[in-house]
Formats: C-alpha cells, structure tokens, sequence
C-alpha cells in the first residue's frame, strides 16, 4: 500500500489480502492451524525457509491484516498484534530486555504498567527508575550504561502531561536507550511518535482502535529490526500472548471508523474542558487542546488537537468527586476509555488505586481528580449529567 496515501485512506484499504473467494469485507480465519501440502512444505514453514501461517497464536490472516493497517497508520515497518494492551507493553520488555538491564521511565504512567516495571520486571533483575515526565534534564541524569529503554505515555494518564518526543528521543539515543511511546490516548490519528523519532509505539488496541468497547487488544507498532527480529515477535511466537483472530477483525474494522471518531470526540471533549473550566466547583482541567494547559504550545506543535480525554480537580475532595461520578444518570462509571461511550472514573481509587499514595502524588494524582473520556453523545446531554453532582 502506497506510502502516500492519506491516513483515511489506509485506515480502510491498507493490509487487504482478499481470499479465493474475492471478498469485499476482510475474512475472519477462525482457526487454530493450517494444512500444509507436504511434510517438506511443514518442515521449511516451521524453520522459516518458507513464508506463510503455521499457527494462529503467532500466523493468521486477520490478525495480519490488522497489523499491516496499523502499522500504516503509524509509519512503521512492522506490527505485531497481543491480547491486550498491558500485553503489549509486556511483550516489549520481555523480548528487548535481559537481567541486569535498566528502564527510565516517566512517572506519570497508567498504574499497572507501574506495577508491571516495579513487583514483575524487578524480580527479574530488570531495574526502573521513574522521572518527572517533561523534564529533559531528569531523564539524562537517570540514564546509565545499563539503560536499555526509555517509555513514556505522552499525554499521560490521567495528568495530561507532555513530553517533547522528538527532544526526547534524542537524549535516549544519547544513552544508547530505545524510545518507547504509548500512544494510546491519541493514537496515530493525533499523534505518530515515530516520525518523530521514537522507536516503538505501543498500543492498548481496547481503547480508540476498537472504540466500541467490545474487545481486548495490544499491538507494537515499529522497525522490521526491532519487532520482527529483534525479540518482541519472538517472545509472543513462544509466550502467546496473542490477539485472537476475532479481536483482531473487529479492531480492523474500527480501524476504519478512527479519524472520524477522533475527530468528533476531540471536538466535543475541547468544548467540555473550556465549559468546566469555567465552573466554580472546578479547581483545574487537565486538557492539552486548552490554553491555560502549561504544554498547550508543545500539544499544537506534537498533535493535530488535543484529544478526548478531559480530566478536572473538583473542590472537596475525594467526597466531592465521587458525588459528582455517582450523580451521573448517562455517563458510564467505568475504567475503560476511547468508547463512543462517555466514561468517568476515579483515578487515584480505580486506574493509580494499586500504586502507593507517594506515587500518586508524585504523578499529580489527587482525590479531588476525575478522568472523563469523552464519546460522541451530545454536548448539552454531557454537561447536564455533570451538573448534577456539580451542582
């Protein structure tokens, strides 16, 4: 597929690979494993002298088709689809990392990727240490010749923090670091971090790929050098931690949904951030696409808009803040985010509630905060179920 399509465009037609049947909508392969012509035909399939699927936990048509389109989307030369986002990210330590190997990572992450670097990565000798998200100067310092990795979420959940990518990537590299992206919050409709210099991008494919809330999903976006030779592959191949042929269709056809999606629940989410900032129970918003964001110059240059997720500090506290969440007749109280349903949580008790409160603090997670993703409802429905918990 040309590289000088429009991203519209190869988020509908890239990785189609019609069957003998010439079908127009993409096949879902419901099976575990392939027939082969001959035992030497099995024997060059399984020692890679041959192309072609051997096995659905790491060969099947649908879920390369989906792999080829995001990896379109992002720029990169290869992908590798896993049944979760979480998944994903572990996928790239296990297959890129070894003992002795160190991480840098922002501090400002989703609380099990925390959990996964500190209570699993550790007992393997894999050491992290984790900076202030936008601080150059504290990644450079954190780095030692042992560095391997640098990850970031860039905005950061829930904070909405930033990070220069490009300058970032340049002090990883410095380090002899790889720069890992979780791109989840913009996706490559936003936001496409390897072009601006980052090595890999990891996605939780649940959210705004799928963007119905229906399926699991992961996938690692990259060089052909890195996920197909370089480990990750071979970690899922072995592992399994695998994207199910079902997941991966459904998720190939929210590819095809995406820019749409993004852009309309981007429009809505801006009108909702300058609507709350605006109220008087409301202390902050946390909204790149805002002026008032310290980062807002960053956002303009590093995205297309600011994104669908809004998060806002309330006066009261934790009390207040689950009021405003428990008042709500039409938003959904629920974890998951990138739904064309609008959903509302409690950070530091739900998504950071596993992390100690040093950590929370420390990411900029009080119990006044509320993280809102914002769907594709009306606006004036949105802001009249907020008003009856904000009053």
């Amino acid at each position: 597929m040309s590289d000088e399509l429009d991203l519209d465009t190869l988020a509908i037609r890239a990785g189609i690979h019609r069957s003998a049947f010439n079908e127009h909508s993409e096949a879902l392969y419901l099976t575990s494993s392939y027939v082969f012509e001959s035992a030497q035909q099995a024997a060059d399939r399984f020692c890679n002298r041959e192309p072609g699927n051997i096995y659905s936990r790491f060969t099947n048509p649908t879920v390369t088709a989906f792999q080829e389109r995001l990896a379109a989307l992002e720029g990169g030369e290869a992908c590798v689809a896993t049944s979760s986002g979480m998944a994903a990210i572990l996928s790239v330590l296990m297959g890129l990392l070894k003992a002795g190997d160190h991480v840098v990572a922002s501090q400002s992450i989703f609380g099990s990727t925390v959990q996964l670097l500190t209570n699993i990565m550790g007992r393997f000798g894999i050491g992290t240490t984790f900076v202030p998200l936008s601080d150059l100067a504290a990644w450079k310092a954190a780095a030692r010749p042992t560095t391997r990795m640098f990850f970031v979420e860039t905005p950061s959940n829930p904070t909405m923090e930033l990070v220069d990518i490009a300058a970032l990537s340049e002090v990883a590299h410095a380090a002899s670091a790889l720069l890992v992206v979780d791109n989840c919050f913009c996706t490559p409709v936003l936001q496409r971090p390897l072009l601006l210099g980052a090595d890999l991008v990891v996605h939780s494919a649940t959210k705004y790929l799928d963007g119905q809330g229906r399926v699991l999903g992961g996938a690692v976006v990259g060089s052909k050098a890195l996920v197909m030779d370089g480990g990750i592959f071979q970690f899922l191949r072995t592992a399994g931690p695998s994207m199910s042929p079902f997941n991966a269709w459904v998720c190939l056809k929210g590819l095809e949904t995406l820019g749409l999606r993004m852009e309309a629940q981007s429009r809505n989410a801006q009108a909702l951030a300058q609507w709350l900032e605006r109220h008087p129970d409301v202390t902050r918003v946390y909204y790149p696409g805002l002026p008032s964001h310290p980062q807002h110059e960053l956002a303009s240059r590093q995205q297309s808009r600011g994104g669908a997720i809004v998060t806002f500090d309330v006066r009261g506290g934790q009390a207040k803040a689950w009021h405003v969440i428990d008042s709500t007749h039409l938003i959904s109280i629920t974890g998951n985010l990138g739904d064309t349903k609008s959903t509302i949580t409690h950070p530091a008790t739900t998504t950071h509630g596993r992390i100690s409160e040093e950590a929370r603090q420390a990411a900029g997670i009080g119990p006044g905060m509320i993280r809102l993703s914002v769907g594709l409802e009306s606006l004036k429905d949105l802001q009249a179920d907020l008003l009856r918990g904000l009053g």
